[in-house]
């Protein structure tokens, strides 16, 4: 397979390391020379620089016979014309596109990316998918990471254990026969900033961050095994009126059941419009930082706190503030992932990398064969893949323990029909069974390899 991948800013780059790393030809295209040097010099991948949209960079990255383009330059307009040149002249299969122009996302103009339009298959937008990741996280407080697979009848949730928590030096296997009907399985832990595929003999430990994937029906009795309690946020404050944070005020209004918002902003004429576009929403012009209007906003009886503007720094410091004011829950949205590590020692929840999301967007549409959704997870340091099992498929037919799966990869959850059912070494994955996988990042082309249908499907 061959991708040409347009833009090698943070977002172009992550995904140059996911492909280039499952030896996948990839070309990398970039105005700025740095940046493309900076991709030959670390990656795999081979670099053009030039302007994306010129048929001319196009073609000496190797257009002709690619498969895939993903536009992903900090421009929309670029992006847009790139895929109508990838498509008109080279007849690239499929163009993704990365738009970030709220008017380009209406669902009203949709048409516009009919094929004999503007043909991209796959847009993407940043602000949506990471306003979607703040609302899961509000969904779901007790938990630092929380993503739906298997049509949203299956959970993976990213836990922090505390001393007080029940299941803490107990061998896995052990907790699986004391909590027989509870389906939930632990895929990862991350212990002293090191992720892993646990065995069934490894314990649990206060301080580890563990990813658990469950049924539905069982996340709030999975969440209390960890020592967690769910309660859903009746009382949120915003800073930051974005597109995320209006995104989030939208839904919130949406959701069934009475949720108190209120958002502070800035900018005096972005707070007008925001308040002229909700309807119960409380909205307060000024500082996110100042603790007058931090207490005008009720901030010492929020049950969520969440920063989303497009400083940092200043969504830490809002998350620390309202911590330290009383907020049960602080997330913060960080674009610099060398800040993340800062998380813990200051006491915020939470926080959302819209590259790592947007990332996680794209790759779902990368890969090939019967993968139906992807996740990264960290920085790039393992994912999760969900795929539906075919005939042909190597893996069916066979029980769990039987599948030759690599060291560092799990079966989180498995749906048969309709149910997300209870995971032993015993359980046989059959056709039309639908699978979610973690993987470390190394051992993610050798999992691909045992979800791939030969071609004898075709």
């Amino acid at each position: 397979m061959k991708v040409i991948i347009c833009g090698a800013g943070q977002v172009g780059w992550q995904l140059a390391r996911h492909l280039a790393g499952e030896r996948i030809d990839v070309t990398v295209i970039d105005s700025n020379p740095d940046l493309v040097r900076r991709a030959i010099d670390t990656l795999d991948v081979q670099g053009v620089v030039g302007f994306a949209s010129h048929p001319d960079v196009l073609d000496r990255a190797g257009a002709t016979d690619a498969d895939m383009l993903i536009a992903a330059t900090h421009s929309d307009e670029i992006n847009m014309v790139t895929c109508q040149v990838a498509h008109s002249i080279f007849a690239i299969t499929k163009k993704v596109a990365r738009l970030r122009g709220q008017s380009y996302l209406n669902a009203v103009y949709s048409d516009l990316y009919r094929q004999d339009h503007m043909p991209i298959d796959v847009v993407i937008s940043p602000e949506r998918e990471v306003a979607d990741a703040a609302m899961r996280r509000l969904a779901v407080p007790a938990a630092f990471d929380t993503v739906s697979f298997l049509g949203g009848r299956a959970e993976l949730m990213g836990i922090s254990l505390d001393d007080d928590c029940p299941a803490v030096n107990t061998p896995l296997r052990q907790l699986s026969d004391l909590f027989s009907t509870l389906r939930a399985t632990v895929v990862g832990v991350r212990r002293n900033g090191t992720l892993f595929a646990p065995e069934a003999g490894d314990q649990l430990f206060p301080g580890d961050d563990i990813y658990v994937f469950s049924h539905k029906d069982d996340s709030l009795r999975a969440l209390e095994v960890f020592g967690k309690k769910a309660m859903p946020p009746e009382r949120v404050v915003i800073v930051g009126a974005g597109n995320v944070g209006l995104g989030v005020a939208k839904s919130l209004e949406g959701r069934p059941g009475r949720v108190r918002t209120r958002i502070i902003e800035a900018n005096r004429s972005r707070a007008e419009h925001v308040a002229d576009s909700l309807d119960r929403t409380i909205v307060l012009h000024g500082d996110g930082l100042d603790t007058e209007l931090l207490a005008e906003a009720h901030i010492e009886e929020a049950d969520a706190m969440l920063a989303v503007t497009d400083d940092d720094k200043v969504n830490i410091l809002a998350a620390v503030r309202a911590k330290t004011a009383g907020t049960r829950m602080a997330v913060c949205l960080i674009n610099d992932p060398t800040l993340t590590s800062l998380m813990g020692p200051f006491g915020i929840d939470a926080y959302i990398n819209p590259r790592t999301i947007t990332v996680s967007s794209i790759l779902r549409h990368v890969r090939q064969g019967p993968v139906l959704g992807v996740y990264s997870i960290g920085d790039a340091e393992a994912e999760i893949l969900e795929a539906r099992v075919h005939s042909t498929t190597p893996i069916s037919g066979k029980a769990v323990r039987d599948i030759d799966f690599p060291e560092g990869a799990l079966v989180g959850a498995i749906r048969k029909g309709d149910e997300v059912i209870r995971l032993t070494g015993d359980t046989r994955i059959e056709v039309g069974d639908a699978v979610a996988i973690f993987a470390m990042a190394k051992d993610v082309f050798a999992v691909e390899r045992l979800l791939q249908v030969t071609v004898d499907f075709f």
